[in-house]
């Protein structure tokens, strides 16, 4: 096992990926309370209090990183790519602050845990969009940077309403869903646009492809947090299964790599899918089939990645540099190959 430090080195704010997953799963069986009963609360509790504990862990390993790797944490922010995973630190306290107030109703604790979530994410929004406007292209707005990650700290805004609207912080809560809402089709054009010149990001970096799914997943839950129009919903839905069955195939080649922390990108798209199929089955009858597959998978999805972690922290894996990629250019130029 790698020395303390030195594993401390490679923890990198993707940990935080962790939280959001467990988090969001929560959420998602709270959501098929009327079908589980009791039985669906109980687990969303369980994982609530997972992901807490989660949290709690990974910020204080955060903060003692920042005390003996300040370099290392310095270049994982001045990273093109890697930078944007600042944003799943907003993100998983408003998922904290949401699954809190859905679980014990409001408090003031929850409302000074979302309004530190909320700004925090706004603070991230804006610092990542700055380094769009530096004249330093190596800083700024280039290729290497246009990856799904950038989706987490830009569109996170999103998550606002889900526990700003009973928190009775609705307008604000309803701004911030605006801003994540406009920036959803600037980055998705954005690295549309990066395979067409650049092809797809790196092997590594291919579980993160599954971001994708989650803009319009959460979008479609905001609005109806925000009393909008189910047909809206319907309409987000729609865009984020599309995203999920494009995103599918990429999976034999994100299996075919080393186990890693990035993995656990694939775990917050398929809660967040989940949550809002469940919430649209109550509007009609031959979706809760559909829902109940969904939250299926996105648990047995987020028990896998929790197994191979343990595993990996077990054997001083986890916490390690990044293995190479296992496919070659070559290979991953001949999977393009018609």
């Amino acid at each position: 096992m790698p020395h303390p430090s030195d594993a401390l080195k490679h923890l990198s704010f993707n940990g935080f990926a962790i939280v959001m997953s467990v988090a969001g799963l929560s959420l998602a069986w709270l959501q098929a309370m009327p079908m589980l009963g009791d039985a669906a609360a109980g687990v969303a509790l369980v994982l609530a209090g997972v992901a807490a504990l989660a949290f709690v862990a990974l910020a204080v390993l955060s903060w003692v990183r920042w005390q003996v790797q300040a370099e290392a944490v310095a270049a994982e922010l001045a990273h093109p790519a890697r930078h944007a995973f600042l944003g799943a630190v907003p993100v998983s306290v408003l998922l904290l602050a949401t699954a809190g107030v859905s679980l014990f109703g409001t408090s003031a604790a929850l409302a000074v845990l979302w309004w530190a979530g909320s700004l925090m994410q706004l603070a991230v929004t804006l610092w990542v969009m700055g380094r769009w406007l530096r004249a330093d292209r190596e800083q700024g707005l280039n290729a290497a940077a246009l990856t799904p990650v950038l989706f987490i700290p830009v569109v996170g805004n999103v998550l606002a309403p889900l526990a700003g609207v009973p928190l009775g912080a609705g307008g604000w809560a309803a701004a911030q869903f605006g801003i994540g809402v406009l920036l959803w089709p600037v980055v998705l054009a954005l690295l549309l646009a990066r395979i067409a010149t650049q092809g797809l990001w790196p092997e590594r970096l291919l579980p993160a492809t599954f971001i994708a799914v989650t803009p319009p997943a959460l979008i479609g839950s905001g609005a109806l947090q925000l009393g909008a129009s189910p047909v809206l919903a319907w309409m987000a839905w729609g865009v984020a299964l599309l995203t999920l069955l494009w995103c599918a195939p990429l999976m034999r080649r994100i299996l075919a790599q080393p186990f890693g922390i990035g993995f656990w990108a694939l775990g917050f798209p398929l809660a967040a899918f989940a949550a809002l199929t469940l919430r649209l089955a109550f509007l009609s009858d031959g979706l809760q089939a559909l829902a109940m597959v969904a939250l299926a998978l996105a648990s047995l999805v987020i028990v896998l990645l929790a197994m191979a972690s343990w595993k990996g922290w077990r054997q001083g894996t986890l916490l390690a540099p990044e293995a190479a990629p296992v496919m070659s250019i070559t290979a991953s130029r001949s999977d393009r190959a018609p």
